[in-house]
């Protein structure tokens, strides 16, 4: 699929099964207020200039709202986990994906991103989202421009495309020029069992919404296409690629798939 840029801008079904026989989850909403960000912290998440001796890596500088919904995120993934750490901001995020990496089975890694989903955003905001919103150009391109806005604190910055669907061409389509979860954990892995598998299976099943999203392991860069159902895991590229050497996680991630 060739998509062009068409929108700069700044920069996620029900199922909840257990994790193990002793694993006791329990489900609470977060009452949360989704509004339009202010010019105050609408453009923060613009990564800084590259730090020298860092490989290039990007450096970010959090304001409240990102390292609030950080947080917020990391916290709900180490309640279904159980399992607790002390860092703070994004490492937290990061070392709570990277615990779960190393404890459970690659089914059970996308069981424990959806259910921190439905335990971080409330289940009425959902259920309205998949009432009011269903499958149209509107729907598709707002959420494309939905993501860009709201969600450079968790993917690095972004912005909207266009792709053709059914023929016509629409702006359904979220470029992530370098993912910031995926250039912080090095970790194939991690991207497509803890980010893209659950992600894209809980938006379309507690949202309505089919998305696929196609990760670029050269560099880093990943597109997030609203409205086109992923291929079988089976068949999709992503797990066909090896892991980086500095990977945080050293486990397999290319076995038995399962949707």
């Amino acid at each position: 699929m060739e998509s062009k840029l068409l929108l700069p801008t700044r920069n996620l079904i029900p199922f909840r099964p257990p994790l193990s026989r002793r694993s006791k989850l329990s489900y609470s909403t977060v009452l949360a207020v989704l509004a339009r960000p202010t010019d105050s912290f609408r453009n923060s998440s613009k990564p800084a200039d590259i730090v020298p001796g860092l490989t290039g890596k990007t450096v970010y500088n959090d304001n409240w709202f990102e390292q609030l919904a950080v947080n917020h995120l990391s916290q709900s993934v180490q309640a279904v986990t159980e399992m607790r750490n002390s860092k703070s901001g994004y490492d937290g995020l990061v070392q709570a994906a990277v615990d779960a990496s190393r404890k459970f089975s690659l089914i059970e890694q996308r069981e424990i991103v959806i259910q921190a989903l439905h335990k971080a955003i409330p289940e009425v905001i959902l259920n309205l989202i998949k009432a009011v919103l269903p499958q149209s150009k509107f729907t598709r391109e707002y959420f494309a421009t939905f993501t860009t806005l709201f969600f450079a604190w968790l993917v690095g910055p972004c912005e909207v495309r266009e792709s053709e669907f059914n023929g016509t061409a629409e702006k359904n389509v979220v470029h992530i020029k370098k993912c910031r979860f995926l250039e912080e954990t090095s970790c194939v892995g991690m991207c497509t069992n803890l980010c893209k598998v659950p992600t894209q299976t809980f938006i379309k099943n507690s949202m309505g919404m089919a998305v696929n999203m196609v990760p670029n392991f050269e560099d880093m860069s990943c597109e997030i296409i609203f409205g086109q159902d992923p291929p079988a895991l089976t068949e999709d590229a992503a797990f066909s690629q090896p892991c980086y050497k500095l990977c945080k996680a050293n486990q397999k991630h290319i076995t038995k798939c399962s949707s």
